[in-house]
């Protein structure tokens, strides 16, 4: 029997990872502080669906360093997602951004560096860590921006600038993963991800924007766009995600210590303009929206090139965009109850 030690397990992508994890015979613990809205109802649905196999711990990386130790010494795999992980939550409060995702990321890398059981540690990072990707050429289209030169996505050479404090802290972060794989012969795995939507995402105006837009146009919520609307993302589908997760487990003697981007790629991208008028056009949703001012550190373009991970892997996406975002709005659909005391 394997086992997974998921922090921020209640999370988004926890709980979907936890899912497939768990139908895949493994033994799942959660490591959540439960401090973001919808983590209950992530977490009732693992415990209705699986009757055995899961265990929750309720903690927090920056102050329960025993109890990271004693759970990291009895893991196969650390899958590290537990985060603050809004750029402009971290612009109010840069102190508490730099606790959870710095410090919290080296108190789990101590914890797994003093383990007798030496578990593999997957990093969720993100793409913010390159900046504004100032050094790139960016053409204005009418309804999105483009790579100038025929650049097709971000690869891992592109130099890191680590632009805001939710840049700095999860930067800083990555940087730690990756040195003690080499220091202290540690197996990890750093996932650079894009724009990561499906399934139980809960999105807030601030992170999540996917789900946001879909939850906020389903409650009658003012969206605000901003920025001119061009701005553009490689979005990929939660499922292709946690299906990264486990070919980083399955390759983890060839692939450890190394760092890769992780999006839809460039097949899989959409301006937000383009979003909220496929929403419209396509899904028949009555979205409104109106426009705001530029946010400190956003990027006016980013598509991961997957190139690196897909061929040390075998690993590609298989959602697209169109099938990807009509599940979401069917689990929102389905789901609309439980989140009407969260948006209305």
């Amino acid at each position: 029997m394997s086992n997974m030690l998921i922090t921020g397990g209640a999370g988004f992508i926890g709980v979907n990872a936890a899912d497939h994890f768990l139908g895949q015979g493994w033994e799942v613990t959660i490591f959540d502080n439960f401090s973001r809205k919808g983590t209950d109802i992530n977490l009732a649905f693992l415990e209705g669906k699986y009757q055995s196999g899961l265990e929750v711990v309720r903690g927090d990386i920056r102050t329960d360093q025993d109890t990271l130790n004693f759970l990291c010494n009895d893991a196969d795999v650390v899958l590290h997602l537990a985060a603050q992980v809004a750029v402009t939550t971290s612009v109010t409060d840069p102190r508490e951004d730099f606790e959870i995702n710095a410090f919290g990321t080296f108190n789990v890398l101590e914890a797994i560096r003093q383990s007798a059981a030496k578990p593999t540690l997957i990093y969720a990072s993100t793409n913010k860590v390159y900046g504004g990707l100032e050094s790139v050429g960016v053409d204005e289209g009418e309804r999105r921006y483009s790579f100038a030169d025929g650049l097709r996505g971000v690869t891992e050479d592109m130099l890191l600038d680590f632009h805001s404090p939710y840049g700095c802290s999860k930067g800083a972060a990555d940087q730690y993963v990756r040195d003690y794989s080499r220091l202290y012969d540690m197996k990890t795995v750093v996932l650079r991800q894009s724009c990561i939507y499906g399934p139980h995402q809960m999105g807030i105006e601030d992170q999540g924007w996917v789900a946001w837009f879909m939850i906020a146009t389903l409650f009658n919520r003012p969206v605000t766009i901003y920025g001119n609307g061009k701005q553009v993302r490689d979005l990929l589908y939660v499922d292709d995600l946690v299906a990264a997760y486990d070919s980083c487990i399955k390759n983890i003697d060839t692939i450890s210590g190394q760092v890769f981007n992780m999006g839809g790629g460039s097949d899989n991208t959409l301006s937000l303009i383009e979003f909220l008028d496929f929403l419209k056009n396509d899904l028949q949703m009555n979205v409104e929206y109106s426009f705001g001012g530029v946010r400190p550190g956003d990027q006016p373009i980013f598509v991961s090139d997957n190139s690196k991970f897909m061929q040390a892997t075998g690993w590609s996406p298989k959602f697209d965009t169109t099938k990807g975002i009509a599940n979401l709005l069917e689990w929102l659909k389905e789901n609309q109850g439980d989140l009407q005391q969260f948006y209305s």
